[in-house]
């Protein structure tokens, strides 16, 4: 296997640069509330200008849910090469999105979804931004479907359920680990309140597994009155 190539001083920077606004402005959310930040004193914090944050970020919402919009673009690409072998298509997105997951290696990228979803809980305009942002990218991973394995006819709906429930399956198996990890005191820690550790990303990776397993099963419960 050829080794990737070891990105250049200004790609370093650039990459330190963008982390940094993104745990600067966690913190102060999480501290002050996200109304109570304003654009300019986070870039006051980091002590870059306003026009060197939108190179990398679109709003203050943009920022606040970085990592787990990092992880869905690791997704996409991740689709947009994966060998399909003889597996279902939701199992194709669940491994696909798994492998994502393992590229999400930075030990602090735990701490930074714990931070930012219980942000989302109380800031209505970063649950539309997530709302919009995965509307988004589902109807990216139905393009690239369509152009990789040609599925996806305009009436045919499969596709489209296929990856709304890989989604609702994440969405359970994170809700699960955030609620483990505020158990655990993870929680605590993370927003600088107590002692304890987010809990390891591998701990989301089996949750995800248990949910997209549980879908098949979900279609077939009854319900008896």
């Amino acid at each position: 296997m050829t080794a990737a190539p070891t990105p250049s001083l200004r790609e370093r920077k650039k990459r330190r640069t963008r982390q940094t606004l993104i745990d600067t402005a966690l913190e102060l959310f999480t501290e002050r509330g996200f109304g109570g930040v304003t654009l300019d004193e986070l870039c006051e914090a980091v002590e870059v200008s306003k026009r060197t944050f939108f190179r990398y970020f679109t709003s203050k919402e943009d920022v606040a849910m970085a990592a787990d919009q990092d992880l869905w673009r690791a997704f996409l690409e991740e689709l947009d090469t994966v060998d399909p072998g003889p597996r279902t298509l939701v199992e194709l997105a669940r491994d696909t999105l798994l492998v994502a997951l393992e590229r999400m290696d930075d030990e602090g990228w735990a701490r930074r979804v714990l931070l930012s979803r219980r942000l989302a809980e109380r800031t209505p305009s970063m649950a539309a931004h997530g709302l919009q942002f995965c509307e988004a990218t589902t109807q990216e991973a139905l393009s690239i479907l369509r152009r990789r394995f040609g599925i996806g006819a305009p009436d045919d709906v499969r596709p489209r359920l296929a990856v709304d429930m890989l989604v609702a399956a994440f969405h359970c198996a994170l809700a699960g680990w955030v609620a483990r990890a505020d158990e655990a005191g993870g929680a605590g820690e993370a927003a600088g309140a107590g002692p304890g550790r987010p809990l390891p990303r591998h701990d989301l990776d089996v949750r995800l597994r248990a949910a997209v397993a549980a879908l098949s099963d979900s279609l077939t419960m009854s319900v008896e009155g």
